[in-house]
């Protein structure tokens, strides 16, 4: 916001909804799942995803990838976290089972989306954060 860019947000926890407009009273925020969001109705040049994908179910999870590029402008920005590997695990914060797809079910899923995966990084916790691309 510093630097000038407009941030919407999306979740649907009604506590992070309102922490959200705690912190960012003028940026517009509705309280609803990200996979069933209509994202405003409008475009973006970038989304940013950290700690929900693999919070959700397979189907979810492509239902949301592909919802992302159908916001997306062209040559827009996606980045989002989730593991490498095909996995299963209870999250430590909700007690619920997350999975990731993988990092080539993931590639895949976007490509079939009309979106570039350009990079997968990892931090030094261990978190992986994809980077896509809606190419022009």
């Amino acid at each position: 916001m510093d630097a000038g860019f407009s941030v919407w947000g999306v979740d649907a926890s009604p506590s992070l909804i309102s922490a959200y407009r705690l912190n960012l009273p003028d940026m517009p925020a509705v309280c609803e799942p990200a996979q069933d969001s209509s994202f405003f109705d409008r475009t973006f040049v970038g989304v940013i995803s950290i700690g929900l994908i693999f919070l959700l179910g397979e189907g979810d999870q492509r239902k949301l990838l592909t919802s992302v590029a159908n916001v997306l402008e062209p040559d827009g920005r996606f980045l989002f976290s989730a593991p490498r590997e095909v996995c299963r695990w209870n999250d430590t914060l909700t007690g619920r089972t997350s999975m990731s797809l993988g990092a080539d079910a993931y590639a895949a899923h976007l490509t079939s989306v009309g979106l570039r995966l350009d990079d997968c990084r990892s931090d030094e916790g261990g978190n992986n954060y994809y980077e896509a691309v809606k190419p022009i």
